[in-house]
């Protein structure tokens, strides 16, 4: 095994040696080169020079959000909300009727919460920590108690409602501060005709769940309702479902998915 690596290696080594002394430069003085095949589906070489840097964006420390994200909830106040009567308490905000929607609307985005339902049981089985997530108003990321109470599998924490259950139950024991990190494609109409549905990643409490999912319709219970053409950007909704969940450390960050 050693001779056949070594065979594989030594030629490579010495290509890649070879190729660091016969390097072009970039506008910018990036090393690359120019001479290499053109990477499928783009007009750039592979290793070219050229082609533009991604941004530099600063992470967030222990979970804080990045340098270009937008804050639309970090213990302070509700202004990037529409009026609610949803309530501040320390650091976070508890439901309490109605939903709370953003004022600025969002289509393709990175969106970070993290969600605790309450400590003592519901009376309702159906109630127990539910909430959800609703990229554009429309399409949900459930919200529920699932270490504690059995529910229908497309209607547990991280199920695209209704249609999707999460790949596994990454729940906490009811209580606990929960996360969610999601990654929303919006859809994209031609007329009334879907050229792409929504797509969904999410990672429950640092578990990828959903992977790409593709969400087949509107919000709805114990009904189908289909996709229909709405505007490329909408208000991000998070719901109330009479059931006092928190939520903290809310923040978006624009994309511009392919």
């Amino acid at each position: 095994m050693k001779t056949v690596l070594a065979a594989i290696a030594l030629p490579l080594i010495a290509a890649l040696t070879a190729d660091a002394a016969e390097h072009d430069l970039g506008k910018d003085g990036t090393p690359g080169y120019r001479d290499t095949e053109l990477v499928p589906g783009t007009q750039w070489h592979k290793h070219d020079p050229d082609r533009p840097q991604p941004p530099v964006v600063t992470p967030g420390k222990a979970g804080g959000a990045p340098s270009d994200a937008i804050i639309l909830f970090n213990g302070g106040d509700l202004s990037q909300f529409e009026p609610t009567e949803w309530k501040l308490e320390g650091d976070a905000i508890i439901t309490t009727k109605g939903n709370l929607v953003t004022k600025r609307p969002f289509g393709d985005m990175q969106l970070h919460l993290e969600w605790c339902g309450p400590v003592e049981a519901m009376e309702k089985w159906s109630n127990q920590g539910n909430s959800g997530v609703l990229p554009m108003g429309l399409y949900e990321i459930q919200i529920f108690d699932s270490h504690s109470t059995k529910i229908y599998a497309d209607g547990q924490a991280a199920a695209v409602y209704g249609e999707t259950p999460p790949l596994v139950n990454a729940t906490l024991p009811r209580g606990e501060w929960q996360t969610y990190d999601i990654v929303f494609k919006a859809p994209v109409y031609d007329g009334d005709k879907v050229v792409s549905p929504p797509r969904a990643t999410v990672f429950f409490n640092g578990v990828v769940v959903q992977h790409d999912t593709e969400i087949k319709g509107r919000i709805a219970h114990r009904k189908i309702l289909p996709l229909s053409p709405h505007p490329a950007k909408l208000p991000l909704t998070i719901s109330g479902h009479n059931c006092p969940v928190k939520f903290r450390n809310i923040w978006v960050r624009e994309l511009a998915l392919p």
